[in-house]
C-alpha cells in the first residue's frame, strides 16, 4: 500500500497476534517474569477514550517488557457485581446478569480493536460462579481464621429500598436512588476484622518505595494512628447499670476546659435511658437521621439532649459537668464518649454555642499573663501558647510536651492510661442485596450460624427472581433460602445478604495467576506471578480498594492462598489522569440542560450546532460522564482515524499522571503523524541509496534516540518518549544516508514505536525486511560509544552580548579554537581590522570576546 490504511491494517496484524499467540502468559525457560495489571472496569455498558488511555498505559508497558525478554502477564477481567445492575433490571424489567454480561460483550468487542497486548484466555467476571465460588471458599477460610465475624452494628438504612447504604450512598441525608430520609439503624453484619491489621498496615506503607506519595498520605490518613488518653468521669448518680462512662481523648491537655461530657446516641447508656425518656427517644431518632460518618456528622447541624446526669471531673470531683448526647460523636471510634472543651475545638464551640453551654479557655499567649477571654474560636498554636491550669507542676508545657506530662500525671496517679488508637474501622460486608455474592453461610435454630461445607460451593444465586418489589429478592426466594443445616440435616436458612463489591475487587489480582484453578490460587502459580509488578489506576481507589486489598493478601497468606512474599501485592502503583472533552448542552423549556454527544455536533471555529442548526453552549474542558455525553466512542475514532491513532494521542498531549483534553484536532494531527511515517517508511524500501557521509550522523541520532525513548517508557513518560521520536521521525525525513542505514533507523523506529502503535510498527517491520512479528523482536540496545558527543557547540559572546556560536571537535585545543572565534563574521565585524582587549576559552562552554 502507498497510503496508511489502518483499516486494512489493524485487522490484520490483530489476527497474526491471535493465531501466534503471542500476549499468552506462559512460564518458560529462565525468563523474568512481569506482571501488570490496570484496574479492572465495571461493566457499565461501554468504554470511552478515558479508558483507552489507561488500558494503553499498562499496554506500552506489558509490550515493552516482553521485548526486554520477560514472561508477561496481562489479564483483563470485569468488576461485575453491583447495584447498577440491579437499577437496570427495576428499570427496564430485564435481569441483572443479562445486562450484565451483555455489557460485557460490548465492551470486549471495544477493546480488541484496540490491539491491547491482552491474555484474554485468563478473563472473567466477578459474577462468574466460577469466581465468586472460590471467594465464598475464601470467606470460610477467613472465617476459621477469625478475620471474619458478626455483630450488631449501626448502618445507614432505606426504608424505601430496604437496604443498607454505603456512606456515599447517603446524599443530603437521603438514600441516593429512592431519595429517602436515610435511618442509622443497628442490624447484624458481617464484618472483616480489618482493625487487627491497622498498625501492620500503616507501618508497611513507609516501604511502598514506588507509591505515589499522595496515595501514601491518604492511606495513612484513612487509618489514622493517634496517641491520646484513656479515663474514667465517674456519674454523679450511678444509673442503669453505669457508675462511670470511659472517654478516649487526643488532647489531654484540655482536660481543665472541659464544658460538657458528650455520649453518641447509640452509645449503651443512651440505649438504656432512652426506654425511659421518650423525649430523649424522639430526640435520639431524629439524631440518628443522615450518615454515619464522620464528615457527615461534621456538616449535619449539630443537635444535642441534656440526660441530667453530671459527671465528676477526675482532678477536681466537686467540679460536675452535664452529661450530654450529641448526634457528632460516634460509636464506632474511641469510646464512644468525650468530652468538650469548646474554646478550643470548633465543632465543640458550635454546640456549646447553640445550647449555652460555658467556655473555659485554657491557654495563654506566652507574651500575655492573662487568660484570652473571646467568644471568637483560637486553635492552640503550641509555639504560641502556654498552658494555664495549674495542676501536676505542668503551667509551663505547651504542645506535645503537655500532652504526653498529662498523659505521664493521669497513669501515675492510677487514673487513666495512654493508649494507641486507629481511625480504621472494622470493613461491614454485608450487604441486602441481590446481585453480589452470597454469604456462605446458614442460620439453623440448633446449632446457630453455621458454616456452608466447601464441597456444596459455589452457592449460586438464583435466576427466578423479580424486583418489582423493595427490598432484596433473596428474601422472598424460598426454594433458595430455606435449605438444610450442613451440620445437623435439619431446616435451616441461608444468609440472603451478599458481600460488598469491595471483596470482589480485593483479591482478583491473585485469582489472575490460576483463573481455572479448584480453588482460591494455584501456590506454585502465585508463587511465580505474584506480585503485581506495575498496577495502574485512579486515584479514587487510592483508599478502599487498596487499602482493602493489601489486608486481603495478609489475610490469604495467613490461610494459605499467597506465599509470605505476596503481603504488599502491588509493587509499584501509577495514577493516571484523566481525559477530558468539552460538553456541549442546550436547555429545555425549563431551563434544564440537556447534553448532546460530541458526534452530533458540528465545530465552526469557537461555536458548536446541532443538525438543525441550533447552537450548543460549550463547557471546555471537563471530566468525560455518560451523564454529561462529553464521552467520546472509540470505535468512532477507530472508524475514522485507527486504533494506533487514538493510542498515539492519548498518550503524547501530556503527562500521564495529568489530565489530557481529548480534540478533534488533536487526534487529526496524531493520525498525520502516523501517515507520515509510513510514507518515509514507503519511500525507504522503494528507494536504492548509495552509502554517504550522513550514514554516521543518522546512526548517531538513531542509538540516541533508542536511549531517550527507553528512558522514557521506563519512567512512565510516555509524553517525552513521543516527543522524542517525533524529532527522530523529522531526522529520519530529512536524511540523506543511504539505505541500509536508513533502513535500519525506520526498523528501529518502528520498534521504538511499537509499545504504542502497534499495528503501524508490524506494517512497517515487515515492509522492511524484519523477521517474525514486531512484538516478539527484542528492544533494540543502544551503543554507549554512539552516545559520547563528539563535538560542542560554544557560544561566542562580544562585550557580554551572544553573537554566534561555532562547533568544535570536543578535544580541539585551545589555541584552535581562539583561531575559529576569531574568524567567526559576528567578531570579524566587532574588531573592525583591530585585536581583541581580551580573549577568553572556557574550555566546552563559552567563548567570550572584549573589544
Amino acid at each position: 500500500m502507498s497510503r496508511y490504511d489502518p483499516a486494512t491494517i489493524e485487522p490484520k496484524w490483530q489476527e497474526a497476534w491471535d493465531q501466534a499467540e503471542t500476549f499468552k502468559a506462559r512460564r518458560t525457560g529462565d525468563k523474568p517474569k512481569y506482571y501488570v495489571l490496570e484496574m479492572f472496569p465495571y461493566p457499565s455498558g461501554r468504554i470511552h477514550i478515558g479508558h483507552v488511555r489507561n488500558y494503553t498505559m499498562g499496554d506500552v508497558i506489558a509490550r515493552y517488557k516482553l521485548s526486554t525478554g520477560h514472561n508477561v502477564l496481562h489479564p483483563m477481567g470485569f468488576d461485575a457485581f453491583g447495584m447498577p445492575a440491579e437499577n437496570a433490571a427495576m428499570k427496564s424489567g430485564g435481569h441483572p446478569k443479562t445486562w450484565t454480561y451483555d455489557n460485557i460483550d460490548t465492551m470486549v468487542g471495544q477493546m480488541k480493536p484496540l490491539g491491547f497486548g491482552l491474555d484474554w484466555s485468563r478473563m472473567f467476571a466477578t459474577c462468574d460462579p466460577e469466581y465468586y465460588g472460590q471467594q465464598q471458599a475464601l470467606f470460610l477460610d477467613f472465617l476459621e481464621q477469625g478475620f471474619v465475624y458478626r455483630k450488631n452494628a449501626v448502618v445507614n438504612w432505606d426504608p424505601v429500598d430496604m437496604t443498607v447504604l454505603a456512606n456515599e450512598q447517603v446524599i443530603d441525608g437521603k438514600g441516593w436512588r429512592s431519595g429517602a430520609e436515610v435511618e442509622r439503624r443497628e442490624l447484624t453484619q458481617w464484618f472483616f476484622k480489618i482493625s487487627d491489621m491497622a498498625g501492620e498496615l500503616l507501618d508497611a506503607i513507609d516501604g511502598l518505595d514506588e507509591w505515589p506519595a499522595k496515595v501514601k498520605l491518604m492511606q495513612q490518613n484513612w487509618i489514622g494512628k493517634s496517641r491520646g488518653l484513656q479515663f474514667s468521669w465517674q456519674l454523679g448518680t450511678p444509673t442503669h447499670g453505669f457508675d462511670s462512662l470511659e472517654v478516649y481523648t487526643t488532647r489531654p491537655d484540655t482536660l481543665m476546659g472541659a464544658s460538657f461530657l458528650g455520649v453518641s446516641p447509640d452509645h449503651p447508656l443512651v440505649k438504656a435511658l432512652e426506654k425511659d425518656d421518650p423525649k430523649l427517644a424522639a430526640a435520639v431518632a431524629e439524631m440518628r437521621k443522615g450518615g454515619t460518618t464522620a464528615e457527615a456528622l461534621e456538616k449535619a447541624e449539630k443537635l444535642g439532649y441534656d440526660t441530667g446526669l453530671t459527671v465528676k471531673h477526675p482532678l477536681d470531683p466537686s467540679w460536675e459537668i452535664p452529661v450530654w448526647v450529641a448526634n457528632f460523636i460516634l460509636m464506632d471510634y474511641g469510646t464512644g464518649a468525650i468530652f468538650a472543651c469548646p474554646a478550643h475545638d470548633q465543632r465543640d464551640l458550635d454546640f456549646c454555642r447553640k445550647y449555652d453551654l460555658p467556655v473555659i479557655d485554657t491557654f495563654v499567649a506566652l507574651d500575655d499573663p492573662k487568660p484570652v477571654e473571646t467568644e471568637a474560636f483560637v486553635p492552640p498554636k503550641t509555639e504560641k501558647v502556654k498552658w494555664i491550669n495549674h495542676f501536676a507542676g505542668l503551667d509551663e508545657a505547651t504542645g506535645e510536651t503537655a500532652i504526653e506530662a498529662t498523659i505521664d500525671f493521669m497513669e501515675g496517679k492510677g487514673l487513666g492510661k495512654g493508649v494507641e488508637k486507629f481511625r480504621l474501622r472494622d470493613w461491614g460486608l454485608s450487604r441486602q442485596r441481590y446481585w453480589g455474592c452470597p454469604i456462605p453461610v446458614v442460620h439453623c435454630d440448633d446449632c446457630g450460624v453455621v458454616p456452608e461445607k466447601k464441597e456444596n460451593l459455589p452457592i449460586e444465586l438464583p435466576d427466578d427472581v423479580s424486583f418489582d418489589i423493595p427490598g432484596n429478592p433473596l428474601d422472598r426466594h424460598p426454594t433458595w433460602r430455606d435449605c438444610a443445616c450442613p451440620s445437623c440435616g435439619k431446616p435451616a436458612k441461608r444468609e440472603t445478604d451478599t458481600m460488598d463489591t469491595f471483596v470482589d475487587s480485593s483479591w482478583y489480582y491473585a485469582r489472575f495467576t490460576a483463573p481455572r484453578a479448584t480453588t482460591p490460587t494455584d501456590m506454585e502459580e502465585a508463587a511465580y506471578w505474584m506480585n503485581v509488578d506495575q498496577y495502574i489506576g485512579g486515584i479514587e481507589h487510592a483508599i478502599l480498594h487498596l487499602l482493602y486489598s493489601r489486608f486481603f493478601a495478609r489475610a490469604m497468606i495467613a490461610t494459605g492462598h499467597l506465599p509470605e512474599s505476596a503481603a504488599e501485592p502491588f509493587n509499584a502503583l501509577f495514577t493516571q489522569g484523566m481525559v477530558t472533552h468539552a460538553i456541549y448542552q442546550t436547555r429545555d423549556e425549563n431551563d434544564r440542560p440537556v447534553y448532546h454527544y460530541p458526534e452530533d455536533v458540528r465545530l465552526e471555529g469557537d461555536k458548536g450546532y446541532l443538525a438543525d442548526g441550533s447552537e450548543v453552549e460549550i463547557i471546555p474542558s471537563a471530566k468525560m460522564s455518560k451523564s454529561k455525553s462529553n464521552v467520546v466512542d472509540p470505535k468512532n475514532i477507530i472508524a475514522t482515524y485507527g486504533a494506533d491513532t487514538a493510542r498515539w494521542f492519548v498518550l503524547s498531549d501530556s503527562p500521564p499522571e495529568r489530565d489530557v483534553e481529548w480534540t478533534a484536532s488533536g487526534a487529526e494531527a496524531a493520525n498525520k503523524h502516523l501517515g507520515r511515517v509510513y510514507r518515509i517508511a514507503v519511500e525507504i524500501a522503494a528507494n536504492e541509496a548509495p552509502e554517504t557521509a550522513e550514514d554516521a550522523a543518522l546512526l548517531k541520532e538513531t542509538h540516541k534516540c533508542i536511549h531517550d525513548v527507553t528512558m522514557g517508557v521506563e519512567s512512565f513518560g510516555f509524553n517525552a518518549a513521543i516527543a522524542r521520536l517525533y524529532a527522530f521521525t523529522n531526522a529520519l525525513s530529512k536524511s540523506r544516508a543511504g539505505k541500509e542505514t536508513k533502513t535500519f533507523a525506520a526498523k528501529t523506529l518502528a520498534q521504538l514505536m511499537s509499545p504504542m502503535t502497534p499495528h503501524l510498527s508490524e506494517e512497517i517491520w515487515q515492509m522492511l525486511g524484519g523477521e517474525g512479528l514486531i512484538a516478539d523482536a527484542p528492544w533494540p540496545k543502544a551503543d554507549e560509544a554512539l552516545l559520547v558527543e563528539d563535538t560542542v557547540t560554544l557560544p561566542i559572546q562580544v562585550n557580554g552580548k551572544r553573537r554566534g556560536e561555532i562547533e568544535v571537535p570536543k578535544d580541539l585545543p585551545k589555541e584552535e579554537v581562539e583561531k575559529l572565534a576569531l574568524a567567526h563574521e559576528a567578531v570579524v565585524r566587532a574588531l573592525d581590522g583591530g585585536q581583541p582587549k581580551k580573549l577568553i576559552v572556557v574550555p566546552g562552554r563559552i567563548v567570550n570576546v572584549v573589544v
